[in-house]
C-alpha cells in the first residue's frame, strides 16, 4: 500500500497546468476560518451539480474540497486572509483548484490506524481522477479532477 501512495503522489506532481482558456464554472474566495469550511463544500457541490455533473460527482467532489481546504487552513493559510477555490471543466473533466499562499508543497503520507489527522490527501488520490499541485508566483494549488461528463459510451473507471 505504501508504495503504491509512493507511486502515485510521483505521477502526481505538476502534471496538470491549467489552460486559461478552460471555462471557469465557478471561483469563491473563503476566509480563513475553519466555521467557513462548509461554505466552501456547499459551493463546489452546488457548481457541479448546477453544470450538470454525473451522478454523485457534486458529492464526491465536496468530500474532495472539504480534505484540500482543510490542509490549506492547517499548512497553508498562515499569514493571509483567504483561500480561492476555482471550479472549472477542461473536456469531460471538473476540475477543483484550492490556492493558499503558503508555497510548502503538499506532503502525501501514510497514517497509521491510530493516526487521527493525516488521511486527506489519500482520500483525494483514492477518489480523484487525477490530482496534483501547481506552484504559483503567490504559493500553490492543489488540485483534483474527475470524470464529470463522460464522453458517450465511455465508462468511468474505479480505481
Amino acid at each position: 500500500m505504501k508504495e503504491a501512495l509512493s507511486a502515485r503522489a510521483a505521477l502526481a506532481e505538476c502534471r496538470y497546468a491549467p489552460d486559461r482558456l478552460v471555462p471557469v464554472l465557478g471561483e469563491k474566495w473563503i476566509p480563513c476560518e475553519r466555521r467557513r469550511l462548509p461554505s466552501a463544500r456547499r459551493f463546489v457541490r452546488d457548481v457541479a451539480a448546477d453544470w450538470g455533473a454525473a451522478v454523485d460527482v457534486p458529492e464526491v467532489a465536496e468530500l474532495l474540497v472539504s480534505e484540500l481546504v482543510t490542509n490549506a487552513l492547517t499548512h497553508g493559510a498562515a499569514g493571509t486572509h483567504a483561500i480561492r477555490v476555482t471550479v472549472s471543466r477542461e473536456e469531460e473533466l471538473l476540475v477543483v483548484d484550492v490556492h493558499d499562499t503558503c508555497p510548502v508543497l503538499p506532503r502525501l503520507r501514510l497514517a497509521s490506524p491510530l493516526d487521527l489527522s493525516g488521511r486527506g490527501l489519500a482520500i483525494v488520490q483514492t477518489f480523484s481522477h487525477d490530482w496534483g499541485w501547481t506552484v504559483t508566483p503567490y504559493g500553490k494549488s492543489v488540485w483534483f479532477q474527475l470524470i464529470a461528463w463522460p464522453r458517450s459510451g465511455e465508462p468511468i473507471a474505479v480505481r
